[in-house]
């Protein structure tokens, strides 16, 4: 056999691994229930009396979101909840409106009929060794708790919630005893880059973190998507959160770690009824998005850069290389165990491009977008060595390690 032919076999292997042994990453079947065990939600809807849900306080930390608010607020406080509920915003330092806009929407809606009562606050400039999203969910979840609620809903300004939301998040928290049920929400896929990244960007969140594996009730993965959180108010306590991991880039991932460690039942899933309503029109905005957190997802550490390199390339774009190299120089072997995996991994996809209604045929692509992402990673790296790694509205998080794992870690002013 050729080097190719053995390149393309080995990963026709990791994909048949990947298949079956990966927690079935790829299924998408992994969504808050219909109803809960013994017909819970059914139970709760029927009593329909207030005083059979829990408090509930939903906290929003937000920057600059004036463009997205007025697609994202009214949703939260149109909830259909019939418990006590409140939305608290947090304007995290905003300089285009943002907390004024919150405000004039929820007396709009108050208007016509009533809403969830919002609280629109602002915390100031990050304390020492905060990342500025802690930060105001610090602010936030404070005010939150000194309301007795037993849930907080942690949802981030540019996500909309279907009427119905946080009565499913509440439902099946308490009906499967989980102390943090998390939904992925179901990114927007308008424009011809939303359609080519974001099914793969949830796609490659799931083969890191199957679902599957987290929600078991012996997990062997931990993870939470952090734009929709229900997070019970007694373990955040406990977890010590978001105190715990305030220096933290990839706050979701976080969290679920501190949670878990404190003992916590942990759930997380795709959402059906959850929304962003955030665009990304073009590449630029994407590869910013990707490149803020990639390298700090390596723990800045460039011996695992270099893996995830070696692993992308060995898996993704081995493939279809020894398949069309195979065919061009009549190397079968290489042909065909490259076809073998391209085809794999094509079907491995479908499901995700399904859940987000977009066509079977975009499929085949997927070794192009990994290339993307590869790139996206490496540029991560650069951005963090030349001090500008981890930027986000007009700030710079830069700390190596300490982002992730709890060190100093100092927020800088950007552009």
């Amino acid at each position: 056999m050729s080097p190719l032919a053995w390149f393309a076999s080995v990963s026709l292997a990791v994909w048949v691994w990947l298949l079956l042994g990966q927690g079935f990453f790829w299924r998408t079947d992994q969504r808050l229930p219909k109803t809960g065990r013994g017909g819970g939600h059914a139970r709760v809807r029927a009593e329909g009396r207030a005083e059979a849900w829990p408090g509930v306080v939903v906290v929003v930390p937000a920057r600059d979101e004036a463009g997205v608010l007025p697609l994202s607020l009214p949703s939260l406080l149109a909830q259909d909840y019939p418990g006590r509920a409140e939305v608290i915003l947090v304007d995290d330092g905003s300089t285009d409106g943002t907390g004024r806009l919150a405000a004039e929407l929820a007396a709009g809606l108050a208007a016509r009929h009533d809403g969830l009562p919002l609280t629109v606050v602002s915390p100031g400039e990050p304390g020492p060794g905060w990342t500025g999203k802690l930060w105001a969910l610090r602010h936030g979840m404070a005010l939150a708790r000194a309301r007795g609620p037993e849930f907080l809903l942690l949802t981030d300004a540019d996500i909309a919630h279907e009427p119905d939301s946080l009565r499913r998040l509440v439902a099946a928290a308490r009906d499967d005893g989980r102390d943090l049920v998390s939904q992925m929400a179901r990114l927007r896929v308008t424009s011809f880059w939303e359609r080519l990244a974001v099914p793969a960007f949830v796609y490659f969140f799931a083969q890191l973190y199957p679902f599957r594996w987290i929600n078991a009730d012996r997990p062997r993965a931990t993870a939470a998507a952090g734009g929709c959180v229900l997070l019970r108010t007694e373990t955040a306590v406990a977890a010590g959160v978001p105190d715990a991991i305030r220096t933290a880039v990839i706050d979701d991932v976080s969290l679920a770690r501190a949670v878990r460690a404190a003992g916590g039942r942990i759930w997380l899933g795709l959402a059906e009824r959850v929304d962003s309503v955030r665009p990304y029109p073009g590449l630029g905005e994407l590869w910013r998005m990707v490149a803020r957190s990639a390298y700090a997802q390596l723990r800045y550490s460039p011996p695992l850069l270099l893996g995830t390199v070696a692993g992308l390339v060995l898996v993704y774009l081995v493939p279809p290389a020894a398949c069309v190299a195979g065919l061009v120089s009549g190397d079968a072997p290489a042909a065909w165990a490259g076809a073998a995996a391209w085809a794999v991994m094509t079907g491995t996809y479908l499901p995700m491009l399904r859940y987000y209604r977009q066509p079977g045929w975009t499929a085949p692509l997927l070794p192009f977008t990994a290339f993307l992402y590869l790139l996206m990673t490496v540029d991560s790296a650069v951005r963090h060595h030349r001090g500008r790694g981890g930027a986000w509205k007009g700030r710079v998080y830069s700390g190596g390690r300490a982002a992730t794992e709890g060190g100093e870690f100092t927020p800088r002013h950007g552009e």
